[in-house]
């Protein structure tokens, strides 16, 4: 469908969105009923008056004609009126109480609220302070998910004025028990939803969606953080993605996209939710899964070809397939696999600043050999390959990777898949069935958790870390597992075992510490400083490809981003609140590198910097007199 022309945040023109207009407005309208929530003759007029075109013309009069259908039966043939003005209805276009007095008269909405007119600043302090009136995150997140279906200018503005408080909300940890809780909390559509049975017309759905995309967030819901399949309840990772990609990366909202792929659910307790909104059946698996993914690719490719699409929590032996698979075919990443790595990349660099170990140097435990771990391995040897002048190979003899069964080499005598061979050590190192075993013989410098299992580090294990770390005797310890309740270990054991000893990071937010009246920073290591700015990057480059140098290149600016006299004292990332700013510069990191690689369509202008800036989305109503 097309838009109004001189309107690009108006509701859409094509049939089946005039059916979601309608069942918006019966949401915010309780006189209706269900027989009456039909676009009346004065609505649709109003929209094609106005230039709002519909694209299917049987669809069209379909509309129209059943819109004459205004009487409900139990309302003895009196008139259900659906036109008000979507100046209010549309949540892209509403100001709520902001609207001014000359507005009110001309979009015929006084009367409908109260007089006094308010700034956004004014709404916002409301909302900010019905947030803080919540003791539950859960019911923050409620309210604030809530207020993004009814005004999302208004949404953003909140965000953006709280970025620190609000991101715990709205993302980690919070939005895995929103996940967990999806069917129960629901309160309005968001995204779309593709299940096996609109298989084979994957193209066909994707036309109900409004507006073009400008980057997708797809998720099929089979491994949500280190929850494990909770099936369509993964919607709402796309979701908090997406917010970030507004609030940290400036894509305009109306230009972004959630999708659930519902391939099926092999989680009893939540299938058997009776909230449950997915398809009730089994997860597919192999062939079907990738011919599901492969359908919904080719779709989106060909309706939206300059569209970028991240993957988000597939289970590892679908997300490496594939990125592999999709990365130069299509504007393809894999935020799990990739983005986990550039930002690990990121804290590993300042960690060895502080620790006064040369990259070349360093030694590396990864505990947990999953799609992430691997990345995450990968892009520690790139950066050892930049920056400490090692060859690929020399810089994997530093990595010793952990699975279940214990240290990984080719000679303990499992068969192991491809992704895993990539780390197994070929030299003869000793078994370690054990992370201690490991521990004592590679003494790392840095020790990172990526497995999902919860708090399984132990006190003999962080005890062996200190003692066998070299440099200033302070090792990396990151528990990266999310959500908190996953962590391989919480900060009060790693400063109590480490006494101090350590330089810490997480991938969801603990409270900073103190050992013997010494400051311990509790640093958020978390994808959200990456994507954001990389997404934009590969939007105004118009990319044709997302390169792991791309990536590399975010992870540089994220680790340059904090002063030398906060990495002595260890602190690994910058402050939160920083998201937006740093956001601009991975953009035009991003851009730069692209342009290097061969994959940008479009240089960066002569002021890039001012050109980035003014690209940014900023919530502020518009003047609409």
């Amino acid at each position: 469908g097309t838009s109004r022309p001189n309107h690009p945040l108006s509701l859409p023109g094509n049939a089946v969105s005039l059916w979601h207009f309608a069942l918006h407005q019966l949401q915010i309208h309780r006189r209706l009923r269900l027989a009456g929530l039909l676009l009346s003759k004065r609505t649709f007029a109003h929209r094609t008056a106005t230039g709002c075109t519909v694209s299917n013309p049987t669809a069209a009069a379909t509309a129209t004609k059943l819109s004459e259908n205004r009487y409900d039966s139990n309302m003895a043939q009196k008139p259900c009126p659906v036109n008000f003005p979507m100046e209010m209805t549309n949540k892209y276009l509403t100001k709520g109480t902001g609207f001014s007095l000359e507005e009110r008269e001309k979009y015929k909405l006084t009367g409908l609220m109260p007089v006094n007119v308010e700034t956004l600043d004014e709404q916002a302090a409301r909302a900010i302070a019905h947030v803080r009136s919540f003791k539950k995150m859960l019911n923050k997140y409620i309210y604030m998910e809530n207020l993004h279906s009814q005004n999302v200018k208004l949404f953003y503005k909140v965000l953006l004025d709280n970025v620190v408080e609000l991101l715990p909300v709205l993302y980690t940890p919070t939005v895995g028990e929103a996940c967990q809780k999806y069917g129960s909390i629901f309160r309005n559509f968001a995204g779309l939803y593709l299940s096996a049975l609109e298989r084979g017309r994957f193209a066909e759905v994707l036309d109900n969606w409004y507006e073009e995309p400008e980057i997708i967030v797809v998720t099929d819901g089979g491994r949500i953080l280190g929850l494990g399949d909770q099936g369509a309840g993964g919607m709402g990772i796309p979701i908090g993605k997406l917010h970030l990609y507004c609030a940290g990366g400036g894509f305009r909202p109306s230009n972004t996209l959630p999708i659930q792929l519902d391939v099926g659910c092999d989680t009893k307790q939540v299938v058997e939710d009776p909230f449950y909104l997915g398809h009730r059946m089994p997860r597919v698996h192999g062939a079907e899964h990738e011919a599901f993914c492969d359908e919904f690719m080719a779709a989106v490719a060909d309706k939206w070809p300059k569209c970028i699409i991240q993957f988000e929590d597939f289970q590892s032996e679908y997300a490496l397939k594939y990125l592999e698979r999709y990365r130069t075919k299509y504007i393809h990443f894999n935020d799990d696999v990739q983005g986990t790595a550039a930002i690990v990349t990121s804290g590993f660099i300042n960690g060895m600043k502080a620790q006064g170990t040369e990259l070349k140097d360093a030694r590396v435990v990864m505990f947990g050999a999953g799609s992430s771990a691997v990345g995450v391995c990968t892009y520690l040897c790139n950066a050892m390959v930049a920056k400490g002048g090692l060859t690929f190979e020399e810089a994997k003899k530093r990595i010793y990777m952990i699975d279940s069964k214990g240290l990984i080499t080719t000679t303990r005598g499992d068969k192991l898949n491809e992704w895993k061979s990539k780390f197994a050590r070929n030299d003869g190192t000793a078994e370690c069935p054990t992370l201690l075993d490991a521990i004592k013989l590679a003494k790392p410098n840095a020790l990172f958790g990526l497995t999902g299992a919860g708090p399984v580090w132990k006190k003999e294990d962080i005890e062996a870390l200190v003692a066998g770390c070299g440099g200033n005797g302070k090792p990396l310890i990151f528990p990266l597992s999310n959500p908190t309740s996953k962590a391989e270990v919480s900060i009060q054991q790693a400063v109590e075992w480490s006494k101090g000893r350590l330089l810490f990071a997480s991938g969801s937010p603990f409270p900073a510490q103190e050992y013997e009246g010494k400051p311990v920073f509790a640093s958020q290591c978390n994808n959200m400083f990456i994507f954001p700015g990389v997404g934009m990057g590969a939007k105004l480059s118009a990319s044709t490809q997302i390169t792991d140098s791309m990536l590399l290149a975010a992870a540089f600016v994220v680790a340059d981003f904090v002063n030398a006299d906060d990495i002595k004292r260890g602190k690994l990332y910058p402050d939160l609140h920083f998201l937006r700013h740093i956001g601009k510069w991975i953009t035009k990191a991003v851009w730069d590198e692209a342009q290097k690689e061969g994959v940008a369509q479009i240089p960066p202008p002569t002021d890039v910097r001012r050109y980035i800036k003014d690209s940014f989305y900023d919530p502020e109503y518009c003047n609409c007199n």
